[in-house]
């Protein structure tokens, strides 16, 4: 697919909890929705635990080759939460205090409330720039092309909010989906690898469904592309050669 003129973009996310399987991750499937609505083409996703090593190693290479790159999760109060420390790393600044993070903090929770571990979430590395948080108050950051968000779902996705105008959008991607029934992949793999060599320029996938014995079984094929006449025109050849072949198909 050409995405010559569409900005880029990476995920890190970050917590001993996500890799022990003890908490399941959403963050990453908000995120790449976002992204497509906005024409920003997500090239990787790395989870990482908890380790400041591991942290700045991989936020310093999906940096150096994405547009953007979107962190969740080590932004809160806790001694685990060390996420701040390790941008400020990966960056080589100074993690302080920021003024007007202290500012809100100080707002949010009453007197007596606003303690040691509540005002770490004030440390923000030097030059950053705040991300509100409509859900709780306690902000995240962007530092460069890193956007540095909470972990919880409902806050982080309040976030992107506030994140949305800062980034440079691409063209929008167009996904047209034929539904292939009662057939494996291998029935139509050769079709689909001959649609594919024919329209380099657009990305062919193939996803099989119903197995284990729920529903029928086939296979979901999908054409995407910023060009939507290429896409309607490849989908439609697509189709006709399938059919031709005596096999049934849905588009969906």
């Amino acid at each position: 697919m050409n995405a010559q003129a569409a900005p880029t973009a990476a995920v890190l996310i970050i917590g001993d909890e996500i890799l022990s399987g003890r908490t399941k991750d959403t963050n990453l499937n908000t995120i790449a929705r976002f992204l497509a609505a906005l024409g920003i083409d997500l090239m990787e996703a790395r989870t990482v635990g908890d380790r400041q090593d591991q942290i700045v190693g991989a936020l310093n290479a999906l940096r150096a080759t994405c547009d953007y790159v979107f962190t969740t999760g080590g932004i809160g109060p806790t001694h685990d939460d060390i996420t701040a420390d390790a941008v400020g790393a990966a960056f080589g600044v100074a993690v302080a205090e920021h003024p007007e993070a202290l500012a809100i903090l100080e707002r949010r929770y009453g007197p007596g409330e606003f303690n040691a571990a509540r005002r770490r979430m004030a440390r923000i590395p030097e030059g950053g720039r705040l991300i509100a948080n409509p859900v709780t108050d306690a902000p995240g950051f962007q530092v460069g092309n890193v956007f540095v968000m909470a972990g919880v779902p409902k806050i982080m996705e309040a976030m992107l909010q506030d994140v949305a105008p800062r980034l440079r959008t691409g063209a929008l991607v167009h996904a047209r989906t034929i539904r292939v029934l009662g057939v494996g992949e291998g029935a139509i793999a050769e079709v689909l690898r001959a649609a594919a060599d024919a329209r380099r320029d657009l990305s062919f996938g193939s996803y099989p469904f119903g197995f284990g014995g729920e529903g029928a079984v086939g296979t979901q094929l999908v054409i995407r592309g910023r060009d939507e006449a290429k896409v309607d025109l490849a989908e439609h050849d697509l189709c006709r050669e399938l059919r031709s072949l005596g096999i049934d198909i849905a588009v969906t």
